[in-house]
């Protein structure tokens, strides 16, 4: 029986080597991928994200869990495609078109990809069409922008705009420091996030609202 303690602390801490160690032994020991993620990696992440929003934890601390669980999961994908793990929904996410601003937004995907989401990182100055097109494609039920820069942030206007004209359901989320909910609410995103963890609950409930 494989005590799930130590995966849980290398994501907590971030020590990616350790996190590969023990989720290949996981693995080994016969634990479901669901139950691996679930029941162990989800947790994790979500304590430190709430470390984060408490002050215990920083920026740096997030990204090296986020990165442990990652390299973690990317252990565990043959393991969750043999056993077709059900996925929470499918996240398209990018930095609008002009913006090169990504450690925020690789954050977020990181997080959203731990907590169960299957993530298109689409990278950054991400045009309107190629939200749309990696959307369509792949049936996305979320469309997350990030912008840094005031100047790019009107650009996300256009994005939500061409998502309605373009017929598709996906939900839109946006965030990024000079972004707010009043931004949100004037172009007409369905959500707004100002950190990492706050976008995994948002996600999940508009998942769940589809």
């Amino acid at each position: 029986m494989y005590n799930y303690s130590e995966l849980y602390q290398a994501i907590l801490k971030g020590n990616l080597n350790l996190a590969k160690t023990e989720v290949t032994k996981a693995i080994e020991n016969g634990c479901a991928a669901d139950e691996i993620i679930n029941s162990c990696m989800v947790e994790a992440m979500g304590e430190i994200g709430a470390q984060f929003e408490a002050g215990k934890a920083f920026v740096p601390n997030l990204l090296l869990s986020a990165r442990a669980m990652k390299g973690a999961l990317e252990i565990l994908q043959p393991q969750m495609q043999k056993e077709n793990t059900k996925l929470l929904g499918t996240v398209v996410i990018g930095t609008v078109r002009g913006d090169l601003h990504d450690i925020g937004k690789n954050l977020v995907a990181s997080m959203l990809e731990g907590s169960g989401f299957k993530v298109l990182n689409l990278g950054s100055d991400v045009p309107a069409d190629k939200f749309i097109e990696t959307a369509k494609e792949n049936n996305a039920e979320i469309i997350c922008l990030s912008a840094l820069l005031t100047t790019t942030m009107g650009y996300m206007q256009e994005i939500v705009n061409a998502v309605k004209e373009a017929g598709i359901k996906a939900k839109v989320m946006i965030g990024g420091a000079p972004v707010t909910q009043q931004f949100a609410d004037k172009i007409g995103a369905d959500g707004y996030s100002d950190n990492a963890n706050a976008a995994v609950t948002l996600a999940k409930k508009l998942v769940s609202a589809c």
